[in-house]
């Protein structure tokens, strides 16, 4: 059986997000290095991240399913100042964030930011949250067990 990683992650809520949406689907799949990367996130760049898995063939379907919810993620989050579908997670710029990613971008190779914001890539509008319609839409990862 090859398996094949279609994705990583740096942390487990957006990929327990995606495992769930792909068994949800009816499709096989694990996450690889969850459990490292959750309890020690300075060893995410080490070892490549947390890995979403599928068997081989698998890919195909899988990629269309990947490409879907993407999609859907785009639709769904609406900035409530201009209106965009353009949000993404990026780090907050102040001072504490500037000073932790320069202090560990020189004790180690991996610049790390303490805090995220939502931002809109139109208006550079900020917030904690994703706007209300997308909260509604991603559903809660399962519990699961992996081998």
């Amino acid at each position: 059986m090859d398996l094949v990683v279609v994705r990583t992650f740096n942390d487990f809520f957006r990929a327990n997000i995606l495992l769930t949406r792909l068994r949800s689907a009816g499709v096989e799949c694990y996450l690889k290095d969850e459990y490292t990367v959750t309890v020690d996130p300075f060893l995410s760049n080490a070892i490549g991240g947390i890995k979403l898995v599928v068997r081989k063939e698998n890919y195909d379907e899988v990629m269309k399913i990947l490409s879907e919810f993407d999609d859907d993620y785009r639709r769904s989050a609406v900035c409530p100042k201009c209106g965009s579908h353009q949000i993404e997670l990026v780090p907050k710029r102040n001072t504490a964030n500037m000073v932790a990613a320069i202090l560990s971008w020189i004790f180690s190779d991996y610049a790390v930011s303490a805090e995220n914001v939502y931002q809109c890539q139109m208006c550079k509008y900020e917030s904690e949250y994703l706007p209300e319609p997308l909260r509604n839409v991603l559903p809660l990862p399962e519990p699961h067990i992996l081998n």
